[in-house]
C-alpha cells in the first residue's frame, strides 16, 4: 500500500509541474496555434513576446523608414516580436507578406497599404482567424477587416497648405491675379482624397473669383495625381507645365504639392525650366531631409511636421490593448468610412514647418541633429 502511495504521489508531482511548464512571461513550450488570435477586448491579458506583423508600403520613401523603424523598435521595447516587411511598392508582394504574416502567427497587423483598394482577399484570412487589423497612415478600403485606423488629422494637413498659400500670397487683401499650379500623390492612397480636398476647401474660391488662375487647367484630383509620389514623374510632369504655360517668362507664384517627394520633383524642374525672377510658394509634407534642406534655402516654403514616433507610439497602444483584451484609444469615429462603415480612429495633429520654426521642430525635439541637415 504505501508503494501504490508512493506512485500516486510521484505521478501527481509530475501532472503538476507539466501544467506550470508555462515559463516566464507567459510563454509555453508548445508549437504555437495559428489559429490563436489576439485576446478580444474584455478577456484576460496577453502575454508579451507575441508576433505584431507590420507591413510598410516601400522604402523609397524616407518617412516609410522611419515609421518602419520607429514601430519595430517600440514594439520591441513593450515586449513584442515585430515582423517588419516594406513591399517595394509591389502589391503582389505585400499580399504575400501578409499571408506570410497571418500564416506564421502574428497577433496583430499594421498595415501602410500600398493601395487601400487590394487587400480585401488576404484581410478575409485574417478576418477569419479573428486578427486584429490596423491600418496605418493609410486606410484600407472595403474591407470590413479593418478594426482600427491610426493616421495625423489628413484634411487638416491639406487646410494647413491651403491656408499657407492663402496667406504667403495675401489673397484677401491683393489684387492678383496669381498663378497656381497643383500636384497630390497616388491615386491608391485614399489619403490623398483628404489632403486635396482640404487645401481646395482653401483655395477653390479663390479659383472661382479669378484670384487664382491655374494655366494649365490641371485642377482636378485624378489629372494632377502622381503613381506611387515619385519624384521623377513629379518632375516630368511639370517640365511639361512649364514649358507649355511658363517658357515665355510668365510667373508662377504658387505651387500646392500635398506632400515633399512630389514638391521635390516640382523645384528639380524649376531649377531645370524655369526663368522667372518670381519664385513659387511651394508647400509640401513630411520634413524629409532632402526637402528641409531645399526649405533652409528657399525653395519651398513649408512642410507638414508628421512626428512619425508619436503615430508610432499611439499604434503601440493600441496593440498593446488588443494584446491585453482592452479597448484601444480612438479620437474620432465618425470621419473615416471605408466602404464598410466607420473606421474607429486615432487622429495625431499635424504641424506646419518653415524656415521659421524647424529647429524647435525638428531639432530641439531630436528628430534630426543639425548636422543631418547640412
Amino acid at each position: 500500500m504505501k508503494k501504490l502511495l508512493a506512485i500516486l504521489l510521484a505521478l501527481a508531482m509530475v501532472l503538476g509541474l507539466t501544467a506550470c511548464s508555462g515559463g516566464s512571461g507567459g510563454e509555453t513550450t508548445k508549437a504555437p496555434d495559428q489559429t490563436t488570435a489576439a485576446p478580444q477586448p474584455g478577456t484576460t491579458a496577453a502575454p508579451t513576446g507575441e508576433k505584431v506583423g507590420v507591413a510598410m508600403p516601400t522604402k523609397d520613401l524616407q518617412r516609410w523608414n522611419e515609421d518602419g523603424a520607429n514601430l519595430k523598435a517600440m514594439l520591441e521595447a513593450a515586449g513584442y516580436e515585430a515582423d517588419l516587411q516594406y513591399g517595394a511598392n509591389d502589391i503582389p508582394t505585400q499580399v504575400s507578406q501578409l499571408e506570410n504574416m497571418i500564416a506564421n502567427g502574428c497577433k496583430v497587423l499594421v498595415i501602410a497599404s500600398i493601395d487601400g483598394d487590394s487587400l480585401g482577399t488576404v484581410l478575409a484570412q485574417a478576418k477569419e482567424k479573428n486578427i486584429p487589423v490596423i491600418a496605418y497612415d493609410r486606410l484600407i478600403m472595403n474591407s470590413d477587416a479593418v478594426s482600427y485606423y491610426a493616421t495625423f488629422d489628413n484634411w487638416l494637413v491639406g487646410t494647413k497648405q491651403g491656408e499657407f498659400i492663402r496667406d504667403a500670397l495675401k489673397l484677401d487683401t491683393e489684387a492678383g491675379p496669381f498663378n497656381i499650379e497643383f500636384i497630390t500623390g497616388d491615386p491608391g492612397d485614399n489619403n490623398i482624397n483628404f489632403f486635396f480636398d482640404g487645401a481646395m476647401s482653401v483655395l477653390q474660391p479663390y479659383l472661382d473669383n479669378g484670384k487664382l488662375v491655374c494655366k494649365s487647367g490641371q485642377t482636378e484630383k485624378a489629372v494632377v495625381a502622381t503613381a506611387n509620389w515619385a519624384t521623377d514623374a513629379a518632375q516630368s510632369r511639370f517640365e511639361n507645365i512649364l514649358s507649355s504655360n511658363y517658357a515665355d517668362g510668365t510667373p508662377l507664384h504658387a505651387v500646392l504639392a500635398s506632400n515633399d517627394s512630389t514638391a521635390l520633383g516640382v523645384e528639380n524642374a524649376l531649377a531645370s525650366s524655369y526663368t522667372n525672377d518670381v519664385y513659387p510658394v511651394i508647400t509640401g509634407q513630411d520634413c524629409d531631409i532632402a526637402i528641409m534642406k531645399n526649405l533652409i534655402d528657399g525653395k519651398q516654403a513649408m512642410s507638414v511636421f508628421k512626428d512619425t514616433r508619436t503615430l508610432a507610439s499611439k499604434v503601440v497602444e493600441m496593440v498593446d490593448a488588443l494584446m491585453k483584451g482592452k479597448e484601444p484609444p480612438v479620437n474620432d469615429t465618425e470621419t473615416y468610412n471605408n466602404g464598410t462603415g466607420f473606421i474607429p480612429s486615432f487622429l495625431c495633429e499635424p504641424v506646419s514647418c518653415t524656415v521659421d520654426n524647424y529647429k524647435e521642430l525638428l531639432i530641439d525635439s531630436g528628430y534630426y541633429t543639425e548636422d543631418q541637415l547640412k
